[in-house]
């Protein structure tokens, strides 16, 4: 794969792909980072009244014409999420597991806005918890260590853990967990609430038990926008953005449910469309 791109696009729901072929068609050079499935809420959708041309269709099938589509175009799709992203005299470099790109734009489309997995994660994040085990958890070698998963894309994160950690507890929240290094050991429960009053002493689980650790990891969740790139603006939860779906940072652009409701197709699509012309735009003029 290559390393540098005009756009990087995070998320290929409908919001994310429209970008991507409106950046294409002006000749850009376009990654977009999503998942297994695009969209899981469009995916599910058993009937979608009020997307013009297209009256009663099955979100799957709206979905699959989507990725048709931008296919069709050559636009590249990985399956991967950012863990971090910097930016380094205007060029945006972009983290996921042990590879970096980098991009002169970025279009956020990663949905619906973050919803936490554990109460006071805010508080919490840098005393003890993190979202990339790969990159914080050398932090915490040689200590005990609890990561919460939210799928499988976790488990690489999980056995690198087990390699330099001293206990190491998994927490998975789907299932078909697959083969992991032989020294973690996997709780079945689920998360209740952090323990600790400055720094992460350990995790409370819905079955009542109390386990010790000095971090906690929630890997493979979505990444709150603000998270990923500081300095951000947000309000009211959602990336804010102007009529051109520029954010607050040079360079980077937001659309779809990311930057508030109303949460429909045909809202995402046209934002995205907007963001991809002028993430093109501005990529021209770097």
């Amino acid at each position: 794969m290559d390393k540098t791109f005009d756009l990087v696009i995070l998320g290929c729901g409908p919001a994310g792909l429209s970008a991507a072929i409106n950046a294409v068609i002006r000749n850009k050079k376009v990654l977009v980072m999503g998942t297994e499935i695009c969209s899981p809420p469009l995916h599910k959708a058993q009937v979608i009244n009020n997307y013009l041309g297209m009256p009663s269709i099955k979100g799957e099938v709206l979905l699959d014409n989507f990725m048709q589509h931008a296919e069709s175009m050559g636009v590249e799709i990985i399956s991967q999420k950012a863990d971090t992203i910097s930016e380094i005299d205007g060029i945006y470099h972009i983290f996921f597991g042990d590879e970096i790109i980098t991009s002169k734009t970025i279009v956020i489309a990663t949905g619906v806005p973050y919803k936490p997995t554990l109460p006071r994660e805010d508080y919490f994040l840098g005393k003890g918890l993190g979202y990339c085990a790969t990159c914080d958890g050398p932090i915490y070698k040689g200590q005990d260590v609890i990561l919460i998963g939210h799928s499988s894309e976790a488990e690489h994160e999980v056995d690198f853990m087990a390699e330099i950690g001293n206990q190491v507890y998994y927490l998975p929240l789907y299932k078909q967990v697959g083969s992991l290094d032989s020294r973690v050991k996997i709780l079945d429960s689920k998360p209740e609430s952090i323990i600790g009053t400055d720094f992460v002493e350990g995790l409370k689980l819905k079955d009542g038990r109390e386990i010790q650790a000095q971090a906690v990891f929630v890997l493979g969740g979505e990444t709150a926008p603000d998270r990923l790139i500081l300095g951000l603006e947000i309000e009211d939860k959602h990336i804010k953005v102007n009529r051109q779906q520029e954010t607050n940072l040079p360079g980077v652009y937001a659309a779809g449910d990311c930057t508030g409701p109303p949460y429909q197709v045909a809202k995402s699509v046209g934002e995205g469309q907007v963001a991809g012309l002028n993430a093109a735009k501005y990529a021209s003029r770097k």
